[in-house]
């Protein structure tokens, strides 16, 4: 399906005021653009492994709307421009311009694949849906993996470091808990190396599709694992889901600033002398994640480092 796209040039003193008079308007999943930094909140809710390099603040602000191609754009737009100026009375909206362009469903969910091809980790290959196994790759470990709209390909640092250690501890009775689980690669490479059940959890909804997909495409039945969806850090209801002092292992491939506030809160997860698994850690955040490890009572066991990602390994 074609889309039309269009993008609303103001400051960010307006988007908030905008936003809602689209919304009023029945626009529905408007796309903000700024460099406002992040909150430490906004940085707690980002169970990535990456940090998003935002430019420093400028004022200016984007707004994106999109509407079907055969929707009547011409009175939608009317509808907008008049809004933007009743704003414009009592708000600096800035330039106020409304530029439009077209895509389609195709652009947003299936460019990423050019980048994604398959490659390995030691004795593991790692490889898209689109793509053959080679004859000289069959005696490795095959793992399939589309993530589609969810993170998580096994490509980045982080990932492997996450995955050696992994590998490293895991054991036939062994029960691995992912935190922010993405596509599903770490618990379900943990089950390929032997695990006896993995949970996931993640606040992404494509998670749960993503996982679910991933593990049927490798042969991994639903009884050998769950996912769910919620904030195991200040989530008491999640929390009490996943469960207290029953994992051997619990892996956390996400970003320094969510692993402080979540180190403490895990160890209710963690059984006596479990393993926690820590990644996502720019190297100069290194000393922050280890001095919350230990302020939480664990032991580091090992810190490993590849290229400028590090990754801690703690027991409770």
């Amino acid at each position: 399906m074609k889309w039309n796209k269009f993008r609303i040039k103001t400051t960010t003193e307006a988007e908030d005021l905008i936003c809602s008079s689209l919304m009023e308007l029945g626009i529905q999943g408007v796309e903000l653009e700024d460099k406002i930094p992040l909150t430490q909140s906004d940085k707690e809710q980002m169970f990535v492994d990456i940090m998003p390099e935002i430019d420093v603040d400028d004022g200016v602000a984007y707004i994106n709307f999109y509407l079907e191609e055969d929707e009547d754009k011409g009175a939608v737009l009317a509808a907008v421009r008049e809004e933007l100026e009743d704003i414009a009375v009592y708000a600096n909206v800035g330039e106020a311009s409304i530029e439009e362009s077209q895509t389609e469903d195709v652009d947003w969910v299936n460019n990423w694949k050019q980048y994604f091809h398959q490659f390995t980790i030691d004795d593991v290959l790692i490889i898209p849906s689109w793509e053959d196994v080679q004859p000289e790759d069959e005696d490795k470990m095959i793992i399939h993996i589309d993530p589609g709209t969810a993170f998580g390909t096994g490509m980045h640092e982080t990932t492997q470091l996450c995955i050696r250690q992994i590998k490293k501890y895991v054991t036939p009775d062994t029960v691995i808990l992912d935190v922010g689980c993405g596509s599903g690669i770490l618990g379900m490479l943990a089950l390929k190396f032997g695990a006896k059940y993995s949970v996931g959890t993640d606040l992404d909804p494509c998670a749960i599709d993503a996982t679910h997909e991933n593990m049927e495409v490798n042969g991994i039945s639903g009884e050998q694992y769950e996912v769910m969806i919620g904030n195991i850090i200040d989530n008491t209801e999640v929390q009490d889901k996943v469960g207290y002092e029953k994992y051997d292992i619990v892996v956390a491939n996400i970003l320094a600033d969510v692993l402080v506030p979540l180190t403490p809160v895990i160890l209710a997860q963690l059984k006596p002398g479990g393993i926690y698994i820590t990644s996502g850690i720019i190297d100069d955040k290194e000393q922050t994640v280890v001095d919350a490890v230990l302020k939480a009572g664990l032991t580091v066991l090992e810190v490993h480092h590849q290229g400028e990602w590090v990754s801690v390994t703690a027991r409770k």
